[in-house]
C-alpha cells in the first residue's frame, strides 16, 4: 500500500521525467507541494542574482519580488546556508511580510558546489505548521528535485 508521502515521490519523479528546464520544473514542484501539502498559502522559489533574491516560480498570492541577503527568512537562509524553520514569522527578527496572512515558513537553500544559488519558500497561515515530519517529506522530495535538476544528465 503506498503511503502520501510514496505517492508525493511518485508524482514528483513522474513531473521531472526528461525535463531539465530549470523553470518548468520549478513551477510544477511548486504547485505540487502546494496542492498536496496542507495548510500552505506559499510556495516556491527565489533565485539569487548578485546580491539579492529575486522571485520565480510559485504559487500563491503575489510576493515580494527582490530580497536581500541577510534579510527575512530567505536572505537569512542564503547567509546562513542553512534551512530555516520559523514557527512564529512575527518573532522572527527582520521578517519581511510579503503576506500579512503568514504565520510560519519553512526556507531551504538550494546549494550548488557549495554556492547558495536560491531558496525553495513555504509560508502557513497557521504557527508551528511545520513539524519535523513536514521538514523530513519537503527536505526529501527537495532532494529529489535537486539531484535531478542539478546532477549531470
Amino acid at each position: 500500500m503506498f503511503t502520501k508521502q510514496d505517492d508525493l515521490r511518485l508524482a514528483l519523479r513522474g513531473l521531472l521525467d526528461q525535463e531539465y528546464d530549470v523553470t518548468a520544473n520549478s513551477a510544477n514542484f511548486s504547485s505540487l507541494l502546494y496542492h498536496s501539502l496542507p495548510e500552505l498559502n506559499w510556495v516556491g522559489f527565489y533565485w539569487l542574482q548578485g546580491s539579492e533574491l529575486v522571485l520565480g516560480a510559485f504559487q500563491g498570492k503575489p510576493a515580494c519580488v527582490r530580497i536581500q541577503i541577510g534579510k527575512g527568512v530567505c536572505g537569512t537562509a542564503v547567509a546562513t546556508k542553512e534551512p530555516q524553520i520559523v514557527p512564529d514569522v512575527h518573532a522572527f527578527p527582520g521578517h519581511i511580510a510579503c503576506d500579512a496572512d503568514s504565520r510560519s515558513e519553512l526556507v531551504l537553500p538550494i546549494i550548488l558546489a557549495d554556492q547558495v544559488i536560491g531558496v525553495l519558500d513555504l509560508d502557513s497561515p497557521i504557527a508551528n505548521r511545520f513539524d519535523d515530519n513536514t521538514v523530513i517529506l519537503v527536505s526529501e522530495l527537495f532532494s529529489i528535485w535537486c539531484e535531478h535538476q542539478y546532477s549531470d544528465k
